[in-house]
């Protein structure tokens, strides 16, 4: 798929993208373990008691801006399992590395506080569950974001898009419904597609879900398809697999949608999963439950329209304050379980390991607000030599699995909430795009003022990389 140019039109929608604040401060540092000096990812760095945060990348670093108004604030950092950081943000040191020390609670001490205190792993999440009405938000709401959406194989990148997102939802403990939830790509700031893809398999597919015609995609001629019709059938594909919408709407948003039918987190969560309390940890001086997810007696499935996803075994770990039964962290990933899907895998994807989700919360005014969503799938391609039965030495050197196998990565930074029922009401009247693989004209004064994830050092490494590559071939 070639590269695609950036059209000069630009429709902007004021509230949709936030306000913009021109004085800023940018904090920037480290965070690592004081005992063993390894960088800490996913600590949580925010200004107190407001929205505004990010979170640390896989070397432990982060960038934040603070509009100046806040410069007398305290400035928080706190990881699961350590004592927190705290200074003001006009007293932050960007020269020095923030060390933070474990924090351990006694498991024996919160076991015996009281007789109907719940003990075990299973009694401590269905508590949970029985308090998500108290814990999650109970008013319509709308959240700013930044999106990472990234495709690669073992190599390379593939494909890249950075968005900034607005998501609406009137109420995160809802019992389904498409309604209630929307989501808007407000700015684009990279879009590079040098994807390799089987496009005759998307639009095989594409063709059996949308015009009733069942062909294999070795029964189909690449030459007597035009090509605005394998680009249709590739969105639609992506759409399908990877929009945002199947993510914030299907059963793995697995709190937001524990009451929707079928869920994995409803009524039968025990029969597909099973929770074994590991120990007590400290989060920022509350204690916290760390739960070990384990399988069950059955398998777990997705129920996903035209894709074998069943036939999995879950596993993780769950995180729950102690004081208010409120899910602060999900740990998550579906594994291959039955014969079937362990195949399916195996061939597929080479990996056994098909979904891995990271879902971490924010509490703000005594609501817990979602924070940062990992996602992580294999992506079904079919790229170079794919031998079949037995092959020899020379054939098997052409089937190179470092490009073959695909999976790919969305991750989601929640940088503000806006709660005010005026401002929702009028952003519900704008039209909104779910659309993330759209291009839109880059807006640079918008995103100079934007908090974004920071990139690890491998992923500026590799997104570099796409860069170049994708210039490159815009010249060809």
């Amino acid at each position: 798929m070639k590269f695609l140019n950036i059209k000069p039109t630009v429709i902007i929608i004021l509230l949709l993208f936030g306000s913009f604040s021109f004085g800023q401060t940018e904090l920037k540092n480290k965070v690592v373990d004081f005992m063993t000096m390894m960088p800490i990812e996913n600590a949580s760095v925010y200004v107190q008691n407001t929205t505004i945060g990010t979170i640390t990348n896989a070397d432990g670093k982060f960038v934040l801006l603070v509009p100046k108004e806040f410069e007398n604030d305290s400035i928080v950092v706190s990881s699961i399992g350590f004592k927190s950081f705290k200074t003001t943000v006009d007293q932050f040191d960007n020269d020095f590395d923030i060390l933070l020390e474990e924090d351990v609670a006694s498991l024996d001490e919160i076991l015996i506080v009281a007789e109907n205190r719940p003990k075990t792993g299973n009694d401590i999440v269905l508590r949970a569950l029985e308090k998500l009405q108290d814990n999650l938000p109970e008013q319509q709401y709308l959240q700013k974001g930044f999106l990472r959406h990234k495709e690669r194989n073992k190599k390379q990148f593939k494909w890249l898009v950075e968005s900034a997102i607005t998501l609406y939802d009137d109420s995160s403990y809802v019992s389904g419904g498409k309604d209630n939830l929307k989501i808007n790509v407000d700015q684009v700031r990279k879009s590079y597609d040098l994807r390799d893809v089987d496009s005759l398999f998307s639009y095989s597919t594409y063709l059996k879900y949308n015009a009733n015609v069942n062909l294999r995609p070795k029964n189909l001629r690449r030459d007597t398809i035009k090509k605005e019709s394998l680009i249709k059938s590739i969105k639609w594909n992506d759409t399908r697999v990877n929009g945002l919408e199947n993510l914030f709407k299907g059963k793995l948003n697995l709190v937001r949608n524990s009451k929707s039918p079928k869920a994995l987190f409803g009524d039968n969560i025990l029969k597909t999963h099973q929770f074994k309390l590991d120990t007590i940890l400290v989060d920022n001086e509350r204690k916290i439950y760390k739960i070990q997810i384990n399988k069950s007696e059955d398998f777990v499935g997705l129920n996903t329209k035209g894709i074998y996803n069943e036939g999995y075994i879950a596993g993780g770990w769950i995180y729950i304050y102690w004081d208010n039964f409120a899910v602060k962290k999900i740990e998550y990933q579906l594994k291959a379980g039955s014969k079937a899907q362990k195949s399916r895998s195996k061939t597929l994807f080479d990996t056994q390991i098909n979904h891995k989700l990271v879902i971490s919360y924010t509490e703000y005014q005594d609501r817990m607000y979602p924070n940062y969503i990992y996602y992580e799938t294999p992506k079904l391609v079919n790229v170079g030599y794919k031998p079949t039965g037995k092959i020899n030495k020379e054939e098997e050197a052409q089937f190179n699995k470092e490009e073959r196998f695909y999976y790919t990565v969305q991750e989601i930074l929640f940088t503000e909430i806006i709660q005010d029922p005026d401002k929702v009401e009028t952003a519900l009247q704008q039209d909104w795009d779910p659309d993330i693989f759209s291009v839109k004209p880059y807006n640079k004064q918008f995103w100079d003022n934007y908090n974004t994830l920071l990139e690890s050092e491998e992923d500026e490494k590799l997104i570099n990389d796409l860069t170049k590559r994708s210039s490159l071939y815009k010249k060809e």
